[in-house]
């Protein structure tokens, strides 16, 4: 029986999640933790990954659909499923098959999945909606990333659902065929509703050795055709990779865990990840595709396949329709030549999806530990999707030596390309949707305004500079500015509450907290998004540069989880990273203020000398915007807060934090 695939709980507070994208469809082969599709909620982005391997049976939330945590939004299928009810069907079949091909029948009836056509369209393993967070109830299916009747692998995406706070792919818990898709992109249902079924990757095929039995009895002279169809079942196994001496190596998947203690499906188990799109038996092997199709009886004696050749060869020549299907029976042993010449097909495709195809975050993340430019890469997995093996492969290779060559032009700035997106008409994602929405709440709740004031940090420049590299070999992360102005910024939340605290609408009464949750803007390929430090005042700089980088690593490879995108009580946009000499950020609703870091730049001041005197020296100065709620906040208090920051930051002494 499949089993449901829920929409997960993806935080505290998030009640329902929208299907971002499928990355698997009804059909598809899924390994276990293989990620399924991606949930987006107004916080984060996720991966929901299968809690087995299997076949993806049906998808019962389509992409862009929110829907509650819990509710199913597609369902998997046990690998073993139709591996119990073959036998029984093929019964009927070998006795209409008395001719004195006998072998015939018993050949054909093991692959001739019928029985496990019965399966899928009564379900398969069901695949439901994740819990993506602690607080989340629901979920939208963003996009099926598969369809009915596709293959799927142990833990292969089959679709991508979407919350308030994270987007998530949903992988397929078991190896086979989508069978079934229950909920619709754009759907939003609870966790635990079942998005599809999965069925054994037999099921796919069965439906075409149905009509098997009708035109049996249509002609008893043409028992030999239908014999033929249950063979056919093996096509779609040639269109799975190739033999499994190409298995690639094995690994645990880092996907993202489900948070909270929802008593869904557990998406993240610590199983073995081979990518393989085969069945995944009882023990823990994998059935390449080839051993799935009907070539299962002859694969264990390799004497049987001339067995099997013989046999239709015998009671072929007195009619000619079935010789055709003599060429059919032998399939088993085709398969193997089909598939590569299938996959030469799909290499091409792959190659132009690769550009704009979607990367899982795992594989991301592994690329950038391993210093690989994912876009030169050319995936060698369903569909042209770029896997890990693909990634350590490229890592293994020596780096390009042309490194003289583009020195020589690099005199001339090369031209600028324009974007692929030029001229395309194409619909937002969850994310930029949710953005959005924020964004104009925001602005229509709060009365908001910037205060800019200029900053000298020459001394902290200095300082960093002489601590850098000490720093990072003692903490392990890099030494930035950004730690620096947190720090400075944390302490003054201290002194001015106004600046970190809470207006409540509706009883009109301002909470001002006694802890300081500082998010910090990281930009992502998804869009800007807003993980939280938390208690951040009692933090060190060396904590928080490694609180810093942890957290954007998390967004920019898509692990972070719900809870460490919620609670901020204030925010800080580092604006500055990409040139800006300073910006109006709009405030992170329902907190009071944000502060924006300009660029650093090297520009002429009048200072004072030792002796009093105006000179002018050349001075790294900077630009901090302050945006803030009118309602609560005036510009004086605005002011009163900038300058304690600016003259922490001018004349502090960081020296013993940062180690010298």
């Amino acid at each position: 029986m499949a089993q449901d695939i829920e929409m997960p709980a993806l935080g505290e507070s998030v009640t329902e999640g929208t299907v971002s994208r499928w990355l698997k469809k009804v059909g598809d082969q899924v390994a276990v933790d293989e990620p399924l599709l991606e949930v987006s909620t107004d916080k984060v982005d996720s991966e929901v990954p299968s809690p087995i391997a299997g076949v993806i049976t049906e998808i019962l939330v389509e992409e862009d659909e929110t829907v509650d945590v819990g509710t199913v939004v597609c369902r998997v299928g046990a690998a073993d499923e139709v591996g119990a009810t073959a036998p029984a069907a093929p019964a009927a079949p070998a006795a209409d098959e008395t001719p004195a091909p006998a072998a015939a029948p018993a050949a054909s009836p093991v692959p001739a999945a019928p029985a496990g056509g019965s399966a899928p369209a009564g379900g398969g393993q069901a695949v439901e909606m994740p819990a993506l967070g602690e607080s989340v109830t629901e979920g939208t299916v963003s996009r099926w990333l598969k369809k009915v009747g596709d293959k799927v692998a142990v833990d292969e995406p089959l679709l991508e659902v979407s919350t308030d706070k994270v987007d998530s792919e949903v992988p397929s818990p078991i190896a086979g065929v989508v069978t079934e898709i229950l909920v619709q992109e754009d759907e939003t249902v609870d966790v635990g509703t079942v998005l599809c079924r999965v069925g054994d990757s037999a099921a796919a095929p069965a439906e075409t050795s149905v009509p098997a039995a009708p035109e049996a009895s249509a002609t008893p002279s043409a028992p030999a055709a239908p014999a033929a169809p249950p063979v056919p079942a093996a096509p779609p196994a040639p269109s799975l990779p190739e033999n499994p001496a190409e298995l690639p190596g094995a690994g645990i998947p880092s996907s993202i865990k489900r948070e909270g203690d929802h008593h869904v499906v557990q998406w993240a188990y610590p199983q073995v990840h081979t990518g393989y799109p085969g069945t995944m038996t009882a023990r823990g092997q994998v059935v390449p595709p080839s051993d799935n199709a009907p070539a299962v009886p002859a694969a264990p004696a390799a004497p049987p396949a001339p067995k099997d050749v013989e046999t239709p060869a015998a009671p072929k020549p007195p009619a000619a329709p079935p010789a055709p299907a003599a060429p059919k029976a032998p399939a088993a042993p085709t398969p193997p030549a089909a598939a590569p010449s299938a996959k030469p097909a799909d290499k091409p495709q792959a190659a132009k999806q690769v550009s704009g195809g979607y990367v899982t975050p795992i594989v991301r993340k592994l690329a950038r530990e391993k210093g690989v430019d994912i876009s030169t890469l050319k995936g060698s997995g369903v569909g042209g999707r770029i896997r890990r093996e693909d990634v350590l492969a490229a890592a293994q290779k020596p780096p390009a030596a042309p490194a003289a060559a583009p020195e020589t032009p690099a005199a001339a700035l090369p031209p600028i390309q324009p974007a692929q997106e030029r001229g395309k008409t194409e619909k937002l994602s969850r994310m930029r949707q949710t953005i959005a929405k924020h964004m104009m709440n925001s602005l229509a709740s709060t009365a908001q305004l910037t205060t800019v004031v200029e900053v000298d940090v020459t001394r902290i420049a200095n300082l960093r500079a002489r601590a850098k590299d000490s720093f990072a070999q003692r903490e392990g992360t890099k030494l930035s500015f950004l730690p620096f102005f947190v720090k400075a910024a944390v302490e003054a939340l201290k002194a001015h509450p106004k600046i970190n605290s809470r207006v409540n609408d509706e009883t009109n009464e301002v909470t001002y907290f006694d802890h300081e949750n500082v998010g910090i803007a990281v930009d992502s390929e998804k869009g800007l998004m807003v993980p939280v430090i938390k208690n951040c005042g009692d933090l060190t700089i060396a904590a928080i540069a490694r609180k810093i980088n942890e957290l954007a690593a998390k967004v920019r490879d898509g692990s972070i989880s719900i809870d460490e995108m919620s609670g901020g009580t204030f925010s800080i946009t580092n604006t500055g990273s990409r040139g800006a000499l300073f910006d109006t950020p709009v405030v992170n609703y329902p907190e009071e203020a944000i502060l924006g870091l300009g660029t650093i730049v090297r520009r002429p001041m009048v200072v004072k000398d030792s002796e009093g005197n105006d000179t002018i020296a050349v001075r790294s100065l900077v630009y901090l915007a302050l945006s803030y709620d009118h309602r609560l906040i005036d510009g004086a208090d605005a002011a009163r807060y900038l300058t304690t920051v600016k003259k922490r930051l001018e004349e502090g002494d960081f020296s013993a934090e940062v180690g010298m």
